[in-house]
């Protein structure tokens, strides 16, 4: 087992593409820690993935909480642990119209994908620095290029969650710092059950929903090669295309019809 105090965090790692990322990772010999809310979904992450012969630490933290970004960072110091690759990967959404949804979710997804994911860049990012190297994965999603109503607050956090990446990677391009945005499309994960999502066209057909292993491997590659992004699946790539030669009115209308419930409350 490689034994050295090195590692790679993944934040949400304990399912999903979080766990896609995490067995890619493990495969290609890096040490991890995966960070979750529950704890026997990270015990179930931790067996499966120690057969790789990699050491798999596990840290219970709720990153809805305001001040759990902090406390994970200052755990992981005090372990005596180091963190090359730092894998931002936790994230969630809330589905329905903006009038409709509850501000309280609302406010707490803004929390779990933009304010954690700020706190641990600017943590391990500085220790980087330090150190002159280390890598960054944002999840970001193809949601980040376009408005998204029925899901509008989702759409604005990847959006930030974008744009925060490319700056990041503008300011350390010269400091031996890679910084990489990974942007998949709807993919088949809990996500949209946690959102709510089921009755959504988006997820009315489970056979178009991307396999999140291909995810992952398409962000692990993008990143050990020091790419600024990668768009996940040929058809991802169309729509972002697509997208970008769009007005924004447009682009939200074209994204409402894919999102709207199959049915009609009213029907």
């Amino acid at each position: 087992m490689k034994s050295d105090k090195v590692f790679t965090l993944i934040t949400g790692g304990s399912m999903g593409i979080g766990l896609e990322l995490a067995k890619v990772f493990a495969e290609n010999g890096h040490n991890l820690i995966l960070v979750a809310r529950d704890q026997s979904e990270l015990s179930s992450a931790k067996n499966l993935l120690e057969s790789r012969d990699v050491e798999v630490i596990t840290i219970v933290k709720d990153l809805f909480e305001p001040n759990a970004p902090f406390g994970l960072y200052e755990e992981i110091k005090s372990m005596g642990l180091e963190v090359d690759i730092l894998v931002n990967n936790a994230g969630q959404g809330e589905y329905g119209l903006f009038e409709d949804t509850d501000i309280f979710r609302e406010l707490a997804i803004v929390q779990l994908n933009i304010c954690s994911l700020i706190v641990l860049t600017k943590c391990f990012l500085q220790d980087m620095l330090e150190r002159g190297e280390g890598r960054i994965m944002n999840l970001s999603s193809i949601a980040s290029k376009s408005p998204g109503p029925w899901q509008s607050v989702y759409h604005g956090t990847k959006a930030f969650v974008q744009s925060f990446t490319e700056a990041l990677r503008s300011e350390v391009k010269d400091k031996n710092i890679t910084v990489t945005a990974l942007l998949p499309g709807a993919t088949d994960t809990d996500f949209f059950n946690k959102a709510g999502m089921e009755s959504s066209k988006m997820v009315e057909d489970k056979d178009k929903l991307a396999d999140p292993a291909k995810v992952a491997k398409d962000g692990y590659d993008a990143l050990m090669s020091g790419d600024d992004k990668v768009i996940s699946g040929f058809k991802n790539k169309a729509m972002v295309a697509t997208t970008n030669m769009m007005t924004d009115s447009a682009a939200a209308k074209m994204m409402k019809k894919q999102q709207e419930p199959v049915r009609k409350e009213d029907e």
